[in-house]
C-alpha cells in the first residue's frame, strides 16, 4: 500500500460516510434513527437497513461546495467517477468496480438512463446539484427492488421539494475559465398544495478537454441551461396528486480523434448538442386509515443528443423511456411492512423498441427489538430475452445501543440494450442474436458504531459481487459478445470524529479488487480511493471545509495505468444576514496533474465566488 494512502487509513477512524458527514454548516450532526432511506422501496431507518445506503443532502452539498451531482456521488466510498474533461465532458459513475452502464439512475423514481446510449447508462455530467435535494446510493445488486439495470447499483436523487409559505431565492458565482453559474427559484405551499420553479445556468470558457501538456491549446467550451418544476394538490381523504420536471439543453465542445495522440484525441474543432427531459405524475391515495399506501405513477424520460464537426452534423440518437407503476404498501402489525406492485417500461431509441414487465413483492419483519429482516422477489418479463426472476434478503442488528451489524445478498441482471442488439460492423452480416443478459450477485457485511449523541461514527463493510455474461464490443465478432465474467470484492470504510465544538473531521476510504475472469484488472477502477474533511464552523458568520480527495493509480485502455492523485479543494461561507451570504471555493489548491481517463486533462488551480440571497 502506497505512502499517500496510509493518512486516509488512520483519518477513517476519525472521520464519516457521505451517509451522516456532520454538516460544515452548523447544521449539526444528524442522528441515526432519523435517517430515512426511501430508495429501498420500504422507508426504513439507516438502523434498518440491511443493505449498504449512502445519503447526501442539500446541506452536506452546499456546505462542500459542491456545483454538481458528479462530485456530491464522488463522496460515497466504493464509488469511482471518470470524465473525459471538465466541464460538460461524459461523466460516468461506477459503484464497487461495476460498469457505468450497470449504474441505474432514477430522478424522483424515474429511470434517466440513456435509451440510446451502446451501454445504457447514464451521464452525469449535465446534472447540476442546484435543485437536488438528496442522493440516495445502493450498492450491490438492487435488480430485485429496480429491475434491470441495477445490477451493480442505484443512484436515486430526489429533486427538491417547496417548502411551507413563500419562499425562493437568487445566487450567482463567477470564476476561473471565465465560467459564470447562477440561478433562481421561487417556491410555495399551503394547504391546498405547493410548488417550486427553479432555474439554473452554466456557461464557461473551458479547458482543452485533450490533455494541455500534450501540445492541445484550444479551449474547449460548455453551456448548460436547466429549467425544474415540482408541485402537488393535497385532495380529500389525505389523497395527493403531484409530479416534476426537469429539462435541460447543453452544448459540450469537445476534440477529435487523433490517432498515435496519448488516448487518441488532439485538439478539434467538434461539439456537442444535447436536450433533456424527465419528470412524473403520480397519485397517492392512502386506505384503511392509511395503513395501504397506494402510489399509482407515470414516468418519462426523453433524450436527444448531435454532434458536429466543422460546423456540419456527424452523429445523432434520441433516446426515451416511459414508465408505469403501481405500489401498494400495507403496514401489517407494528413489525410487519408488505409492499408489492407492477411497473411496465416502455424504451425506444433510433427506430427500435421494446419493453419489459415487472411483478415485485418485497416484505420486512422485526424480528426482535433492534432485529429487522427485509426480503424481496422479483419477476421481469422482456419481450426479447424473456423471463429473469431476482431475490434480495438483508439483515440489520442493533446489537447494542449505537452499535449496529447488517448483511445483505442480491441478485442482478440486465438485458442487453437497444444499441446492443442491433449494432453490428467490421464484416459481420448482422448483430448478434445470441447475446444473453448480465446477471450477477452479490453479498456485503459491516458493522456500524455510533455512540448516543451522534457526534461520531465508525463503520467497516466487506463485498463481493460476481457477474456473468458481461457484454463487450469486440471488433473480432463485429458487434457486441458475452465475455466470461467479472468479480469484484473489497472494502468501505468511513468514520467521524467532532474535535472539538467548532471543528469536524471526516473520512471515507474505499479498497477494490475487480478483475475479468482471466483476472485482467477491469479499467478505470483505482485500488485505493478515499477522501479527507476538515469542517469548521466557529461562532458568528464564517464557516468553510477542506477536502482532500484520492485517487489511486487505475489501469485504463492499452495495458496503461494512470498514475495516483491527490487534490485538494477549500470551500468558505460568509453569513452577512439570515437571507444572504457569501461564498468562496479554490478547487485543485495545490494545482495537482492528473488524468481520469487517458489523454484528457482536468482543470489546474482554479476558484470562484459567489453570493447567495433567500427569502
Amino acid at each position: 500500500m502506497t505512502r499517500s494512502v496510509l493518512p486516509l487509513l488512520l483519518a477513517a477512524w476519525a472521520a464519516t460516510s457521505a451517509a451522516a458527514e456532520p454538516p460544515a454548516s452548523g447544521e449539526g450532526p444528524t442522528r441515526i434513527e432519523t435517517i430515512v432511506v426511501s430508495a429501498t422501496r420500504i422507508e426504513q431507518t439507516a438502523a434498518e437497513v440491511g443493505s449498504t445506503a449512502w445519503t447526501i443532502d442539500s446541506a452536506e452539498i452546499e456546505a462542500l461546495g459542491f456545483s454538481h451531482a458528479l462530485d456530491a456521488v464522488a463522496k460515497a466510498p466504493g464509488v469511482t467517477v471518470n470524465q473525459n474533461g471538465a466541464f460538460g465532458g461524459a461523466a460516468s459513475v461506477r459503484i464497487r468496480g461495476a460498469s457505468s452502464d450497470q449504474t441505474l439512475v432514477l430522478i424522483d423514481g424515474v429511470a434517466v438512463n440513456d435509451a440510446s446510449s451502446p451501454g445504457g447508462g447514464f451521464n452525469f455530467a449535465r446534472l447540476d446539484a442546484e435543485n437536488i435535494e438528496r442522493i440516495e446510493i445502493l450498492s450491490g445488486p438492487q435488480s430485485t427492488l429496480w429491475g434491470t439495470d441495477a445490477i451493480g447499483g442505484v443512484v436515486s436523487i430526489t429533486t427538491r421539494q417547496p417548502g411551507e409559505g413563500l419562499g425562493g431565492g437568487l445566487f450567482a458565482q463567477a470564476g476561473s475559465f471565465g465560467a459564470f453559474r447562477g440561478g433562481a427559484s421561487i417556491s410555495h405551499g399551503g394547504s391546498a398544495g405547493d410548488f417550486r420553479l427553479a432555474a439554473t445556468g452554466l456557461r464557461t470558457d473551458g479547458i482543452s478537454r485533450a490533455d494541455k501538456r500534450n501540445g492541445n491549446a484550444e479551449e474547449d467550451g460548455f453551456d448548460s441551461l436547466s429549467l425544474s418544476a415540482r408541485g402537488g394538490l393535497n385532495l380529500s381523504r389525505d389523497a395527493r396528486l403531484e409530479g416534476s420536471l426537469l429539462w435541460n439543453d447543453s452544448d459540450a465542445e469537445f476534440d477529435s480523434f487523433r490517432s498515435g495522440a496519448q488516448g487518441n484525441v488532439g485538439d478539434g474543432d467538434e461539439v456537442s448538442k444535447t436536450e433533456e427531459l424527465s419528470g412524473h405524475l403520480a397519485l397517492k391515495a392512502p386506505l384503511f386509515e392509511g395503513r395501504l399506501d397506494n402510489l399509482l405513477l407515470i414516468g418519462r424520460a426523453e433524450i436527444d443528443r448531435g454532434n458536429f464537426s466543422d460546423g456540419e452534423r456527424s452523429f445523432a440518437a434520441n433516446g426515451e423511456r416511459t414508465l408505469f407503476r403501481y405500489q401498494g404498501t400495507l403496514a401489517i402489525d407494528a413489525g410487519s411492512t408488505l409492499a408489492m406492485g407492477a411497473e411496465r417500461e416502455e424504451a425506444k431509441a433510433n427506430g427500435e423498441d421494446r419493453a419489459i414487465n415487472g411483478l415485485f413483492a418485497l416484505y420486512e419483519r422485526q424480528l426482535a427489538q433492534g432485529l429487522t429482516l427485509t426480503g424481496g422477489v422479483r419477476s421481469d418479463d422482456h419481450d426479447r430475452f424473456g423471463s429473469a426472476t431476482t431475490a434480495r434478503l438483508a439483515v440489520a442488528w442493533q446489537a447494542l445501543p449505537g452499535l449496529t451489524a447488517r448483511a445483505s445478498w442480491g441478485e442482478g441482471f440486465k438485458a442487453p440494450t437497444l444499441f446492443q442488439t442491433t449494432y453490428f460492423c467490421c464484416g459481420a452480416t448482422a448483430a448478434n442474436a445470441a447475446l444473453r443478459p448480465e446477471r450477477s450477485k452479490g453479498v456485503d457485511v459491516g458493522v456500524e458504531w455510533r455512540p448516543e449523541n451522534g457526534a461520531s461514527h465508525i463503520s467497516l463493510t466487506y463485498f463481493r459481487q460476481d457477474t456473468d455474461n458481461l457484454i463487450n464490443f469486440s471488433f473480432a465478432a463485429g458487434g457486441y459478445e458475452n465475455i466470461e465474467k467479472a468479480e469484484s470484492k473489497g472494502i468501505e470504510a468511513s468514520a467521524a470524529w467532532q474535535l472539538t465544538d467548532t471543528i469536524s473531521l471526516s473520512a471515507d476510504y474505499a479498497h477494490i479488487q475487480a478483475k475479468e475472469g482471466d483476472g485482467t484488472a477491469l479499467i478505470r477502477v483505482p485500488e485505493h480511493s478515499g477522501d479527507l474533511a476538515l469542517g469548521f464552523d466557529p461562532p458568528g458568520p464564517f464557516s468553510g471545509t477542506v477536502l482532500l480527495r484520492f485517487n489511486g493509480r487505475e489501469p485504463d485502455r492499452g495495458n496503461i495505468e494512470l498514475d495516483d492523485w491527490v487534490r485538494v479543494d477549500v470551500n468558505v461561507r460568509y453569513r452577512v444576514s439570515n437571507n444572504f451570504e457569501l461564498f468562496g471555493r479554490i478547487e485543485n489548491l495545490f494545482d495537482a496533474h492528473y488524468q481520469q481517463i487517458l489523454g484528457y486533462g482536468t482543470p489546474g488551480r482554479s476558484g470562484s465566488l459567489g453570493l447567495r440571497w433567500r427569502f
